[in-house]
């Protein structure tokens, strides 16, 4: 594989689609629709039923995203079939539904973001989820910020494609952010990134050495993982101080995702960045608005 992607893919992310009619994020219904615009690459989020099956939602209780209560995990697929996006009346979908629709789409990767970044007591979700994508091979990803499940999903399957996701280790914000207090990495470095590996409590190194090291020992947490998933923001403060975060993972061998890159949606940060993140040679971006930013990279 030759990096970085010529052109750059372009992921739906949660499914969205900015042309026609929108359907909740997550929904059958929107991966469904970019699926017949054409969609090369379609994200969703899935959290673990109690038992057999994934819900396609991004957090770990009912009431934030669906009319239900109580936790995903203490959720059983009968009782999942019940479930409605909140103020709609357009059904939860579950994984094998997705990844029996994408048997539809032959030429169509999936990317699962595993929401489930607690330690599991045991490993029948994971042996769970491996045995549910096994018919798309290798046109599914899984990316998580949590390595330690990565870690478990290849020793159990080593041939799937995973994907490392590394805010949890390392962050960047302007100051108009506000923090939550359970917010990781807790401290903010001395570099001036959201750090609490003890190389960030002084500054010593230049902030390319810095950041250089820190690429570096974040590519062993996931042996074999193929794509990186940064945020655009964290990606562009990398480059105003000297430090190119795709190239330095393309001498690995890993692709670079940039997320969320919305355009036209009131979004400045995310449109004064693109173009910039297109010539520094990322290799995907995650956004909600998939049309309108391949029109204004002027991608085909």
């Amino acid at each position: 594989m030759t990096l970085p992607l010529q052109p750059p893919l372009i992921v739906h992310h949660m499914g969205a689609l900015d042309s026609g009619q929108r359907f909740p994020q997550n929904s059958f219904e929107t991966v469904r629709a970019s699926l017949e615009h054409g969609a090369a690459f379609v994200e969703v989020d899935i959290t673990a039923l109690s038992q057999d099956d994934y819900l396609l939602v991004h957090d770990p209780v009912l009431e934030s995203e669906t009319d239900g209560t109580g936790k995903v995990a203490e959720t059983s697929p009968q009782d999942a079939d019940a479930l409605r996006y909140k103020g709609t009346s357009v059904r939860v979908p579950v994984l094998s539904e997705i990844v029996a629709l994408f048997a539809d789409y032959p030429d169509a990767r999936l990317q699962l973001d595993f929401k489930n970044t607690t330690p599991l007591e045991s490993d029948e979700p994971l042996q769970r989820l491996v045995q549910l994508v096994e018919p798309l091979g290798r046109r599914v990803i899984i990316s998580s910020e949590a390595d330690w499940q990565l870690r478990r999903l290849q020793k159990l399957s080593p041939a799937l494609d995973l994907g490392f996701d590394i805010h949890f280790y390392m962050d960047w914000h302007d100051t108009s952010y506000t923090r939550k207090p359970d917010d990781v990495p807790q401290k903010l470095g001395a570099y001036g990134y959201y750090d609490d590996h003890p190389l960030a409590s002084r500054r010593i190194w230049s902030i390319v050495e810095y950041l250089a090291d820190r690429c570096q020992s974040m590519l062993g947490l996931v042996p074999d993982a193929s794509t990186f998933y940064i945020n655009h923001r964290f990606l562009v403060q990398s480059l105003d101080e000297g430090f190119n975060w795709a190239a330095a993972l393309h001498e690995a061998g890993i692709r670079c995702d940039a997320w969320t890159m919305d355009i036209g949606v009131g979004n400045p940060a995310a449109e004064a960045n693109a173009k910039r993140l297109l010539e520094a040679g990322v290799d995907q971006f995650t956004t909600n608005t998939p049309v309108a930013l391949r029109e204004f990279l002027g991608l085909p």
